[in-house]
């Protein structure tokens, strides 16, 4: 492994140059959100309610319209920048390494490169190895994880919900998939590492890290769905290092007790006194979408 940091990094200039860009550097900034919320904004006024409970980054995104979702507009990140002293993130779409380049000198701390945006690459992500800015990408299971930190991302986010339901049961099941590979990889035999590698498509290097770690080789956050403090601690005890919120969190009377109580439950979210004083009194910005019926006809049968 080379010694700059816990993935290695590739010295070919084609690839990238690790002494301008350290991985060990964008890997320490994104430990620091670890046992935070990442609270989805796209307005000031959302912002500013988000820094005041506590948010340990905002995600700075384009307001809800029709047609191709794309980067937030610069002009909304340097305003929330000019009036809060947390750090930004912005999302950029799959691929489109011009709109990472734009948000870099924007001044953002953090790029998601987001499957919850339209694709402008459908076979390419971006190399996130050629930017000074931390990369955060999603995944679904323990290979995409391990491919995308390949590609340079500081920080995985276990990707459930894109609707903003607050349908948490796609992010419950993707974490536990995650967690359940990296037990089985944890009770192999060395000799067992090269074809489990193979069989889940990821980088043998980043597979033995992992087994030796025991824990994927950057900060694990979990997003979608995630609604309550509950969520919140249930994603927390699962194995995250913490969540992402949605911007769907401000549509209720009092958002401001509702992120707060979400940010308590990262803190202490295994505190159930804590637990059940952050849930009080909230009321439920998602109560009509709920599974859909044919999704509980399949529970009702004892389907998944």
């Amino acid at each position: 492994m080379a010694e700059d940091g816990a993935v290695t990094v590739y010295n070919s200039s084609a690839i990238t140059d690790a002494k301008k860009n350290p991985f060990s550097l964008k890997a320490g900034l994104t430990q620091m959100l670890r046992g935070g919320a990442i609270v989805e904004v796209s307005n000031l006024e959302q912002a500013k309610i988000a820094e005041e409970a506590g948010a340990s980054c905002l995600l700075v995104s384009e307001p809800p319209h029709r047609g191709i979702s794309r980067m937030p507009d610069p002009s909304l990140i340097k305003e929330i920048k000019r009036t809060v002293s947390i750090p930004i993130m912005a999302r950029t779409r799959v691929g489109h390494f011009v709109e990472a380049q734009i948000l870099e000198a924007v001044g953002v701390d953090y790029i998601d490169e987001s499957e919850a945006l339209a694709l402008a690459d459908e076979e390419n992500f971006i190399n996130k190895h050629n930017f000074r800015c931390p990369f955060v990408c999603g995944c679904q299971n323990l290979g995409d994880a391990l491919r995308r930190v390949r590609e340079g991302a500081a920080m995985i986010r276990t990707q459930g919900d894109l609707s903003g339901s607050g349908n948490i049961a796609n992010t419950v099941k993707n974490v536990r998939a995650v967690m359940g590979e990296m037990r089985i990889l944890n009770n192999m035999d060395e000799d067992e590492v090269f074809a489990f590698s193979k069989k889940i498509a990821a980088p043998y290097d980043l597979v033995a890290q992992t087994k030796q770690m025991g824990r994927l080789p950057v900060v694990q956050f979990a997003a979608g769905g995630i609604a309550t403090p509950a969520d919140t601690a249930l994603l927390m005890q699962l194995g995250c290092d913490g969540v992402f919120v949605g911007s769907e969190i401000f549509d209720c009377s009092d958002p401001y007790k509702r992120v707060r109580g979400i940010i308590q439950a990262v803190r202490h979210y295994t505190d159930p006194h804590v637990l059940v004083e952050t849930s009080c009194g909230l009321e439920d910005p998602m109560a009509g979408l709920n599974l859909g019926e044919d999704r509980i006809e399949q529970f009702a049968h004892g389907g998944v």
